[in-house]
């Protein structure tokens, strides 16, 4: 006597599909909230619990809002840190070149003169009033120091134009990304619409007897890997937002309410030579 049991493949491919992605899906939500929990500086205990029982990709249900490409550099820590660096430079020139001027004061004087017996009286009183000037020569190096100064400035400058670039490129290259990504998330969404029509028709098919069990495991192999590839991509889309946002600095709030949807023809990719 013999025992058969029949295979089921669907399932099968389910359940090891499941038992080999589940548990690195839960580790990189784990690394989520540690990465999120830093970024609020609080310890992953702390969290909001709505943080933890998150189970679908954050979306963006309106136009990115950026701004004019001069607001959009403004908004950059690092361009920021730059700027005033430059303009710490710069007003170091005025305070060197200040020094080659003489240094002109107001001065008074005050005293008593005369023999021990007289002292206090009004006769030994004295007082003198007159400018006391003093002159830092060009030779004690003072037109070094404004040299120096200059140079220093056009370093400041000069890196002052590199975290500009640099943050052109990173914008630049975070704008192409998304757009890119999110192209290919529409088009893998027509696909998951054509597979989940095709997996319909090919089931009602194979219970009506008209196609065979392989093309209906087929068709649902197909659907579902087209649905894995969906919500990576768009995780990956969400993902690329984020980028975006630490690109452009963040900072969108307008006291008026109003946004300004993505342009990549209002980055401007110029340097202004100074």
């Amino acid at each position: 006597m013999s025992c058969f049991i029949p295979w089921r493949p669907g399932k099968t491919e389910r359940s090891s599909r499941g038992a080999y992605d589940v548990p690195d899906m839960e580790a990189r939500h784990q690394m989520a909230l540690y990465r999120l929990a830093m970024l609020l500086a609080e310890s992953p205990s702390d969290l909001p619990p709505a943080a933890r029982a998150c189970h679908e990709t954050p979306r963006i249900n309106q136009t990115l809002p950026v701004g004019d490409g001069a607001a959009l550099l403004k908004r950059r820590p690092d361009v920021r840190e730059a700027e005033r660096k430059l303009a710490v430079a710069t007003a170091q020139i005025g305070v060197a070149t200040a020094a080659l001027y003489p240094s002109v004061t107001i001065g008074a004087s005050a005293g008593l003169t005369g023999v021990l017996e007289d002292m206090g009286r009004q006769a030994t009183q004295r007082w003198g009033f007159g400018p006391l000037v003093s002159w830092n020569f060009p030779v004690n190096g003072q037109r070094e120091r404004v040299r120096e100064a200059q140079a220093g400035t056009d370093a400041s400058l000069a890196h002052f134009d590199g975290v500009v670039l640099n943050a052109l490129r990173e914008t630049q290259t975070n704008l192409a990304t998304y757009s890119a990504d999110y192209q290919r998330l529409e088009s893998l969404q027509d696909a998951q619409k054509s597979a989940t029509k095709a997996a319909d028709e090919t089931h009602r098919f194979y219970v009506a007897g008209r196609e065979s069990f392989l093309s209906d495991l087929d068709a649902t192999r197909t659907l579902v890997a087209m649905n894995a590839q969906v919500a990576a991509a768009s995780g990956q889309v969400a993902v690329d937002q984020v980028n975006l946002f630490l690109a452009l600095g963040g900072g969108w709030e307008k006291p008026s309410g109003q946004t300004v949807g993505i342009n990549v023809s209002q980055i401007d990719t110029r340097v202004t030579k100074r």
